[in-house]
């Protein structure tokens, strides 16, 4: 979930007839035993073949407001294979953050990758324009090996165009780091680094005079790299949909598919593109006709696989999502991995998830906010083993961890403690649902409005034993 709407169903049940009769503890040791016609440990080898690392069939899913470095390091560190960030604009990329605030699409210092632990990371754009999709792509993958203006350059300038006045098409060797002309200038590779860059996007992390650890004091330097890109087609939201971004191209698969190309052309092929669709932007026939040209589309030209949440552009995340359509698009070409998304609300929807539509993975979105232990229950059921919920010394402990890395990741801000424990509210919300006392410990979580009342909270509600 790339972007997320404030209109959005309660946690419900997919659209999947006989599903309720699946069981999740069976479906997951056939699974991890290579059966119902999977590979052993559950993996499709495509996955890890494309981005080293994704070993487990399931993944956390970009979270507008909440897939920070430190929510994804708690998610790994209980066992998530793979994390997407955040949808991040095209424009805000290339323009080093500033000036776009009020996007809404996320911060880049909250997404950019958070050092050793927080791999594999993909990061998720999306945009307008194919050039400044296929420049921002090579941004975020080079990290800094060009100057801001080349990479705008690559966005904006030097376009040809045939006899007829169209723009031709240009290959991967404009992209190619070879030599970038910017205005009157030549710069050649990783020559002139601007120092609103993509320097400036991980300052916070990495200045000399900082403390030498990225996030928590035994973390070690951040990196500054991502394994995959991953281009979102599919957010929902209003006012991303009006200026033809996200899910508005599932209405327009000429401009979709050309954006598409742009960006697996100017990546390096040994970097893994993805795309994120939903299932179409509506239920009428000429749309459904189009998601299935975007998405052949994309296989076609090399995309490693696509993510398809199981509800409409129109549904935005209102109503149930439809597993039962979701299954037609894996069983239409069996042979293309496709990961799935949309109501994967407990460990046991996820297995039901990867049964009942033959999905290579599960993405968890919306249930993996203050639960990071559903990764960990995963495993345990790959492992055959029952999975079981957090103690009370687990949640405090969770709690404390994600305080720490989101606190290392905030050291700058004027006052630290005080922005972290404000900003830790809307988890604290969702941990609280695994509290016996949940609705008492929600409504602490939300009277929070410093350090002090964040540390009462754990204080008098997490006692050890």
């Amino acid at each position: 979930m790339g972007c997320e709407s404030n209109n959005a169903t309660p946690p419900g049940p997919a659209i999947a007839p006989g599903s309720e009769t699946l069981d999740a503890m069976k479906i997951a040791e056939e699974i991890a035993q290579g059966r119902r016609g999977r590979w052993p440990g559950g993996i499709d080898p495509r996955l890890p073949a494309a981005v080293p690392g994704f070993d487990a069939p399931f993944f956390q899913a970009g979270l507008a407001g909440y897939s920070d470095a430190a929510m994804r390091i708690v998610a790994r560190r209980h066992g998530c294979p793979y994390c997407v960030t955040e949808a991040l604009l095209d424009r805000t990329l290339l323009a080093g953050g500033r000036g776009f605030t009020k996007a809404d699409l996320g911060e880049l210092h909250d997404n950019i990758p958070g050092g050793i632990e927080d791999h594999p990371l993909a990061v998720q754009i999306m945009g307008s324009d194919p050039k400044e999709m296929a420049a921002s792509a090579l941004k975020a993958i080079e990290q800094g090996r060009r100057t801001d203006k080349a990479y705008r350059a690559l966005a904006y300038g030097h376009l040809t165009h045939d006899p007829s006045g169209a723009i031709v098409k240009h290959g991967p060797e404009d992209f190619a780091l070879e030599q970038v002309v910017c205005g009157e200038d030549e710069i050649g590779a990783g020559e002139g680094l601007d120092h609103d860059g993509p320097e400036a996007w991980s300052r916070d992390f990495n200045d000399d005079d900082a403390t030498p650890t990225a996030l928590g004091p035994d973390a070690p330097m951040l990196t500054r790299s991502f394994s995959t890109v991953d281009v979102n087609l599919a957010c929902p939201v209003k006012k991303i949909k009006a200026k033809a971004r996200g899910g508005h191209w599932l209405a327009e698969p000429e401009g979709a598919i050309a954006i598409l190309e742009a960006v697996r052309d100017a990546v390096p092929r040994e970097v893994a593109c993805t795309v994120k669709l939903r299932r179409s932007f509506d239920d009428t026939t000429p749309m459904v006709e189009a998601f299935y040209k975007i998405y052949d589309a994309a296989y076609d030209m090399g995309y490693a696989w696509a993510t398809v949440h199981a509800r409409t552009v129109e549904q935005k995340y209102v109503g149930p999502s439809r597993w039962d359509l979701l299954r037609e698009i894996v069983r239409r070409s069996p042979e293309r991995p496709v990961l799935g998304s949309g109501d994967v609300w407990t460990v046991h929807d996820l297995f039901r998830m990867l049964e009942y539509t033959g999905v290579s993975a599960a993405a968890v979105a919306r249930g993996c906010i203050g639960n990071p232990w559903i990764f960990r229950q995963a495993r345990m059921m790959l492992d055959g083993r029952e999975p079981t919920t957090p103690t009370i010394a687990e949640q405090r402990d969770v709690l404390e961890q994600h305080y720490t890395l989101a606190l290392a990741a905030n050291r700058r801000m004027r006052h630290p403690d005080d922005f972290t424990s404000k900003n830790m509210r809307k988890f604290g919300i969702r941990f609280a649902e695994h509290h016996p006392r949940s609705e008492e410990v929600r409504l602490r979580f939300i009277a929070v409005k410093g350090i002090e009342d964040w540390r009462r909270v754990l204080d008098e509600m997490y006692l050890d034993g």
